[in-house]
């Protein structure tokens, strides 16, 4: 079990709780204003400029329902040609699965077109324009990158870091595509106009979860030949005793010496272990259980604590050097953890 998942599943009850407490929001809108589709499409972080190519008349229809902070469905129609231009880089990766009508996107190295019956992935900053030509529909799925490399820890129980370079089409039509594109359109009619998955948030969670699965495990990536190996063999008993010791003790000093003898082994076997079945040490490892609970209580923080505290709190002293691990980890600094 990777670090990450060990401070969400802990006995199953802290994401039971979590997901008792999830937060769903919907907004709709509709209009035939370019400035106003530009603050529906924008995100702090990422603000949006659309245009209308030629001055010639656009309307559109959004409805986008969140699932907690980290996902978003989305189900738009669009009419008329209609120029997009992202001013910031976004910190989201964007499946749109095309209905209707067409669409173009600025890649980093290519021009990559929307059509029916094919899907489109842009990971976050991959695209920074865009062109619908009306009538385009289109269901939209919106992930946090954080919760994508989240998910490909705990698959590979290490830190994963870096963009994980999915292919941009899925073709839609059969196979993985066409069930991840219903999945997708059930998740939306299942949470929209107060639907019965917002009564049912721990199906809402494991719907976004498969979805996310299916992308990493059946659209080609960066992981692919990877994740295609069979999984490895379960750890053994004393590199268990050693995580729940970590896990027990995550706030406190605790020592390389101490680890091993709770897991009742030399450190040398405790090193082993660790290298064979968490491809990590026992350090790096309980290095990245405090850093996974930094980034827990920055996305949960009111505000009123700050990043030093939070970084005190579990043991890292140098805040300069913590600043640059969880960019790396995380893909974003804590200030802009802490600013969501």
């Amino acid at each position: 079990m990777s670090a990450n998942s060990h401070i969400r599943n802990n006995g199953g009850l802290t994401r039971q709780l979590a997901e008792q407490g999830m937060s769903f929001r919907e907004t709709a809108h509709s209009g035939t204003d370019p400035d106003e589709l530009s603050e529906i499409l924008s995100t702090p972080n990422s603000p949006i400029k659309v245009a209308a190519e030629g001055n010639m008349p656009i309307a559109y229809h959004c409805n986008f329902v969140s699932v907690g902070e980290e996902v978003t469905v989305a189900d738009c129609t669009y009419e008329g040609t209609i120029l997009i231009r992202r001013e910031a880089p976004s910190d989201r990766m964007i499946v749109f699965l095309p209905m209707a009508g067409n669409a173009s996107f600025e890649g980093m190295r290519e021009q990559i077109y929307s059509v029916p019956a094919r899907g489109t992935i842009l990971e976050a900053g991959r695209a920074a324009g865009a062109r619908l030509f009306g009538p385009r529909r289109h269901f939209g799925l919106f992930v946090d990158q954080a919760k994508i490399i989240s998910h490909l820890t705990h698959m590979f129980e290490r830190t994963i870091s870096g963009d994980v370079d999915f292919h941009p089409h899925i073709d839609l039509t059969s196979g993985p595509g066409l069930v991840f594109q219903q999945l997708v359109s059930s998740l939306h009619r299942g949470l929209s106009g107060n639907g019965p998955l917002q009564r049912s948030p721990l199906a809402a969670s494991l719907l976004c979860d498969a979805a996310i699965y299916l992308l990493l495990e059946t659209c080609p990536n960066r992981y692919s030949n990877e994740l295609a190996l069979p999984a490895p063999a379960p750890a053994p008993r004393h590199v268990k005793w050693a995580i729940d010791f970590m896990q027990e003790h995550i706030a406190e000093p605790i020592s390389l010496n101490d680890i091993a003898m709770a897991a009742k082994v030399s450190v040398r076997t405790l090193q082993q272990g660790f290298r064979q079945f968490r491809n990590t040490t026992p350090m790096s490892y309980l290095q990245e259980l405090r850093m996974a609970a930094a980034h827990r209580d920055l996305l949960e923080s009111d505000e009123k604590q700050g990043i030093t505290d939070v970084a005190l709190r579990w043991g890292f002293t140098h805040l300069g050097r913590f600043a640059a691990e969880y960019r790396k980890r995380f893909g974003q600094l804590p200030s802009q953890t802490l600013k969501r």
